[in-house]
């Protein structure tokens, strides 16, 4: 094989360990929520076992060696033997952090190795039932063995497997060649389950084997033949010397029900095959491929030209109609919209992943911080299977965790804070997604006390974020808890206090072309609400002219267009011009003026011809953009200027029109940001009326 290949699968490897410690971690926390234990413990289990398995494979004995005794003290559980109480899960969880450190260090080979013992050490303690030892370094994992393995002789197996086990692909001949490994093994071959000439299926397999084997060997290392065939085989495995002779373990064995998958309770019949034969034929399952994002970002922008083909095209059309009627294309373009569109909601689905990838994280994060401030929450979520472009779903990982931090911190109150107040002891943490207006909405709810609008406004003056004398409503107070260096938070700790969460989380979201909104009741909770593009590919936008140059602005953020009354606008010192609408005062913005394209913008009775104010929303921001004319709307393939020039504050990116020029496309926030509107809007506002 030659090395490529192998780093390949040394990659998926990787990628697959850290589903196995997901699933084992979001198991685990089931449990300690009174979650069904059988089905559960299993789930871990076989989590567990592969992350072995394949560490081992790839030369990771650390790691297969931790994961040993973590498996082995699952399977305690798992047989009823330890009880899943509330230390065992907490170590268990303490050991999946250890494993992540570990999966983390496979490259680096940085590690804390002291934890890491530390931890090993008190897994020893559990099996053993000792509470009381002490940690100590452990260099190599010993192989727990049974008391009865260490005067055991030998082991007398039984294996007979399920008749449809060859085709899973699992050989019996490579089972019972690991057998020879162990010791010396004497075979006896049974042969009474073959059936006629005519019935016999080359699929299947009809022998089961007794086998006698020898040698100093665990029963745990006995059973790791067996792990790739558990629940396809019915299995007995005694000590030498065990009462029960040969003849009747491979009756009690032979008489068992067959049983399949990891549930060995379920009875299924005998004659297996009339069984095969009244089955309805299954559905196809859909498979999946792991694919290289940068192939899809390849894919993405070969997409991108055909937009940009296709537009070009149509633009052609509009201005050859007759020549267009004429040769018969017209259709044709037409059809080939359709199929830009189709292929291009097609390619996106590629990049489209479930939120539950970013949502995973959360119970553990609520199990650990509720645990640590000593309060009892419940963490509800809804709607994990919304899709969102993969890139976006990177990016609100951190602001979503901030968002939880601080409802856990300073949302959810103390369990005696809550019955004195008539609610629950427990508080809840609510976090969903849906599509709403070809957006996507994530929630943050909880049932808390709510935003403390005087203890923000009281401590936003002692900072000097606002007037001494400035009044603001309950909306615009709420709004404060995003601005940079704002803190509620007395004591300053680990958890928060810092005044450098919430405006991080606005500015991260912002920068995707998102918002978030955040509406309160005191005493019953609070709600922060973040808007979403599905994509950052390719959005929806507006055309506008300012002078000779055109813009895209989003779609999504205009809110209405207005013919500019010269009597509404009013022009303050120092200020952006403001202009009054339905009794609101708008600040107004000239795109060229802001991102330094040219001068000319609206300045009272100075400006010569009728302009447009396009009226915008940047976060609960209004602002009008003045612009020379409206152009048609277009779906644009956003190009990045940092790549293929520099970048440009105030731009989501360029595009390229249907005349074949470049574009610039407005970042609604990115421009109010570099105006310096966004610290005068009050004041313009207030000047204004």
């Amino acid at each position: 094989m030659s090395g490529d290949s192998l780093d390949e699968i040394r990659k998926i490897f990787e990628e697959e360990c850290i589903e196995g410690l997901d699933t084992m971690e979001a198991g685990l926390l089931n449990l300690g929520e009174g979650g069904s234990g059988g089905d559960v413990v299993n789930d871990i289990f076989r989590a567990a076992h592969s992350i072995k398995g394949g560490s081992a494979t790839f030369g990771y004995k650390k790691i297969a060696d931790f994961t040993h005794l973590m498996e082995t003290l699952l399977d305690l559980v798992r047989n009823g033997r330890k009880a899943a109480s509330p230390p065992v899960i907490e170590l268990l969880l303490g050991c999946v952090d250890c494993l992540r450190e570990m999966m983390g260090a496979i490259h680096s080979g940085e590690y804390d190795e002291a934890r890491i013992a530390e931890f090993m050490q008190m897994l020893q303690a559990e099996l053993l039932g000792d509470d009381d030892a002490q940690p100590q370094v452990v260099t190599a994992l010993p192989e727990p063995v049974a008391a009865e393995n260490a005067a055991a002789q030998g082991w007398r197996i039984v294996f007979r497997p399920h008749e449809e086990m060859l085709r899973s692909g699992n050989q019996p001949l490579h089972i019972l060649r690991a057998l020879t490994e162990l010791g010396e093994c004497v075979t006896r071959s049974d042969v009474s389950r073959l059936p006629s000439f005519e019935s016999f299926d080359p699929e299947s397999i009809y022998l089961s084997w007794e086998i006698e084997l020898k040698g100093a060997c665990s029963i745990e290392q006995v059973r790791e033949v067996f792990d790739w065939v558990e629940g396809e085989c019915e299995l007995s495995i005694e000590p030498v010397g065990a009462p029960e002779p040969p003849a009747a373990v491979i009756a009690a064995v032979a008489a068992a029900p067959e049983r399949r998958g990891s549930d060995r309770r379920a009875p299924v019949a005998d004659d297996r095959r009339d069984i095969d034969r009244r089955k309805k034929p299954a559905a196809k399952e859909a498979g999946s491929i792991r694919v290289g994002i940068d192939k899809v970002d390849n894919l993405m922008n070969l997409v991108g030209e055909l937009v940009i083909t296709q537009a070009m095209l149509s633009q052609f059309g509009r201005e050859s109609p007759e020549g267009l009627d004429h040769m018969g294309l017209r259709d044709t373009l037409e059809q080939l919209s359709r199929n830009t569109r189709e292929l291009q909601e097609a390619v996106m689905q590629v990049r489209m992943l479930p939120v539950s990838v970013t949502f995973s994280r959360f119970p553990r994060l609520v199990h650990d911080l509720s645990t640590k401030l000593g309060k009892k929450i419940e963490l509800e979520i809804s709607g994990e299977q919304t899709e969102l472009d993969k890139t976006v779903l990177e990016k609100i990982g951190d602001p979503l965790v901030h968002l939880i931090r601080n409802s856990l911190d300073h949302g959810i109150e103390d369990e005696a804070t809550r019955i004195a107040a008539g609610k629950t002891p427990h508080g809840t943490i609510f976090v969903s997604a849906s599509h709403e207006s070809g957006n996507i909405v994530i929630r943050v709810a909880d049932d808390g006390a709510g935003l403390n609008s005087e203890k923000i406004l009281r401590k936003a003056r002692e900072r000097g974020l606002i007037g001494e004398d400035e009044e603001l409503g309950r909306q615009q107070v709420n709004d404060l808890i995003f601005m940079p260096g704002f803190s509620t938070a007395d004591v300053v700790s680990d958890v928060s206090g810092r005044g450098v969460g919430m405006d991080v989380v606005r500015s991260n979201i912002q920068e995707i072309g998102g918002r978030v909104d955040v509406t309160s009741t005191p005493g019953e909770g609070s709600v922060f609400q973040i808007t979403l593009p599905l994509t950052l590919a390719i959005l929806d936008g507006q055309l506008v002219r300012v002078g000779s140059q055109v813009y895209v602005v989003p779609l999504l953020s205009i809110i209405e267009t207005v013919l500019v009354d010269r009597e509404r606008l009013n022009l303050i010192t120092g200020q952006s011009p403001v202009y009054r609408l339905r009794g609101e005062a708008v600040p107004v913005l000239s795109i060229s003026r802001v991102l330094r394209v040219r001068e000319d913008v609206i300045e009272g009775a100075a400006a010569e011809r009728e302009r447009l104010l396009v009226i915008v929303e940047s976060g609960r921001d209004i602002v009008g953009l003045a612009v020379d004319e409206l152009l048609e709307q277009h779906q644009v393939v956003i190009k990045s200027l940092e790549n293929n020039f520099t970048q440009v504050p105030g731009t989501l990116g360029a595009t390229i029109l249907g005349d074949g020029t470049v574009s610039l496309i407005v970042d609604i926030a990115g421009l109010v940001r570099l105006s310096g509107l966004r610290t005068d809007l009050g004041s313009a506002a207030s000047a204004a009326a």
